[in-house]
């Protein structure tokens, strides 16, 4: 017995070697985590338990009968996170590059089903080569087989990517798919193809970097999230990321103590707006003054900074806001950011989080580059977004909300529960000197009578009062109680249920 119980610890160690001390060592030396590093680092002390540990490839080509590792480049398995269960994987470079065979996907696809049926989110951790050349189509069918299941998972568990490594090819499609990817900067990189293929079919010279590093990503092509400095912070910022979500869409995201009044006033908030209405200001002071002890989960930090996304969290719950940016473009609506708030907006409706949206648009952002972009269809994502979610929804309108923009930005007539709006706040078509300028073109040249009229329309519409006297304008509220009405708010919203009509699934504009 004794010699069985032996064996079966020397067979452990072996396996959690990976591919050998000497390339844990080359993995130390890039400033990066042993696959299992990193999922002792996510996860709670001594709460892993494995899947999978002495699972082998099946391969035979290419002299591949005669390399067998115990766990095949991957480590699976379950855990919790400040005591919630989550399912992992994390790919083991040491192990042929973290190439993914077909039991490497066998071995990911078996804790995405368990995460599905027992209802709990999935962290990938991606550090790969890619397919295993060796195996040909059956790492093919791998990939395919693992993309299947994210997207059977999509809106009913979170599902994080964090790119530690290299991500290239098909690899990439399966973060792509996730609700959340986080990078790290300078040791992991995403690409379709690689710098020698697009050197050698558009005769462009890149580097890795340039083509698919953090910065890419998370400035550029808006593919991932965030991007950080470490493995250590990016696993810290993900296990924060996770005390704000749901396990899953079958019930509600967890509720934390906080020892922040909520009827706290916020007296400062009286002197956000400037006098001058083209004068910016921080939309960040707001949200900041409005959660809970100021804390603050950016998303997409580093893209489209017209319009801020992230959670927060009021009386303890978490809350999803949207915010317009009046730092950047005025704050103004283009493509970029409708799609990173409509990608938000759903994600949140998907798991049940209420959304809070505070406005200060002037509009669409105007331009040829903008219309040949198409931001009229991308503009109707975030109004569709917005009309099709259930969820809670509480707006406050600080400063402008013209045009199309008013109606985008989670408006009264996209089912708005609680409509708030600031004295300083204008809503209204377009602003005065532009109205002015089209309502009185004939009186153009007279800049006395120009002016006169410009006073006129800021004293009927640079104000909230006549939607008010609509009631497209649930309460015109002093700033510095913000909080409380939208505690308030979100308060009374507990038990909203709202059902759209029956659909086999809707067609967003894409």
């Amino acid at each position: 017995m004794k010699d069985i119980l032996s064996e079966l610890e020397d067979r452990r160690a072996a396996a959690r070697l990976g591919g050998g001390q000497r390339r844990i060592d080359a993995q130390h030396k890039k400033g990066k985590l042993t696959a299992r590093e990193r999922i002792e680092l996510l996860l709670d002390e001594g709460s892993f338990e494995e899947f999978d540990m002495f699972k082998t490839h099946r391969c035979t080509e290419f002299g591949m009968e005669a390399e067998h590792v115990s766990g095949d480049g991957v480590v699976t398995g379950w855990g919790t996170v400040n005591g919630r269960m989550v399912y992992v994987f994390s790919q083991d470079f040491t192990v042929f590059g973290g190439s993914l065979s077909e039991t490497h996907a066998e071995k990911i696809c078996k804790i995405m089903d368990m995460a599905l049926q027992n209802g709990a989110p999935v962290i990938g951790m991606n550090d790969s080569g890619g397919a295993r050349i060796q195996e040909g189509v059956a790492s093919l069918a791998g990939y395919a087989e693992v993309f299947q299941k994210n997207i059977m998972a999509s809106g009913v568990v979170p599902q994080i990517s964090l790119i530690m490594g290299p991500c290239a090819g098909g690899a990439v499609y399966s973060p792509a798919m996730t609700d959340f990817i986080f990078m790290v900067k300078d040791s992991s990189y995403m690409f379709v193809t690689g710098p020698d293929v697009v050197k050698t079919v558009t005769n462009e010279i890149v580097t890795a970097e340039e083509l698919g590093g953090a910065s890419t990503h998370t400035r550029k092509s808006s593919v991932a999230d965030g991007a950080y400095e470490n493995d250590v912070e990016a696993i810290a910022e993900t296990r924060r990321l996770i005390d704000f979500l749901p396990l899953s869409n079958r019930e509600k995201a967890p509720v934390r103590p906080f020892f922040d009044d909520v009827k706290r006033v916020e007296e400062s908030l009286d002197t956000l707006i400037p006098a001058n209405p083209n004068q910016p200001y921080d939309m960040k002071e707001l949200i900041l003054k409005i959660a809970d002890e100021g804390d603050f989960f950016e998303i997409q930090k580093d893209f489209a900074g017209n319009i801020i996304t992230g959670f927060i969290r009021i009386e303890g719950q978490t809350v999803g806001v949207v915010a317009n940016q009046p730092m950047v473009l005025a704050g103004c609506l283009d493509i970029d950011s409708s799609r990173k708030a409509a990608r938000f907006v759903r994600f949140c409706d998907a798991f049940e989080i209420p959304i809070l949206t505070f406005v200060d648009v002037p509009g669409f952002l105007p331009g040829t580059t903008q219309e040949y972009g198409g931001v009229i269809k991308h503009g109707a994502k975030l109004l569709f977004a917005y009309g099709e979610a259930t969820v809670p929804k509480v707006t406050v309108i600080t400063r402008k909300a013209y045009g199309g923009a008013y109606d985008v930005m989670a408006s009264k007539h996209l089912r708005g529960d609680f409509n708030y709006a600031w004295p300083t706040a204008e809503i209204a078509v377009m602003g005065a000197k532009g109205a002015v300028e089209i309502l009185y073109r004939s009186e153009l040249g007279d800049a006395e009578k120009i002016a006169a009229r410009t006073k006129d329309y800021e004293d009927r519409f640079a104000n909230p009062f006549v939607a008010a006297e609509r009631g497209f304008i649930d309460e015109v509220i002093q700033p510095h109680s913000t909080r409380r009405r939208v505690a308030r708010a979100f308060a009374s919203l507990r038990s909203k249920k709202l059902a759209n009509p029956w659909k086999k699934h809707d067609n967003i504009p894409l």
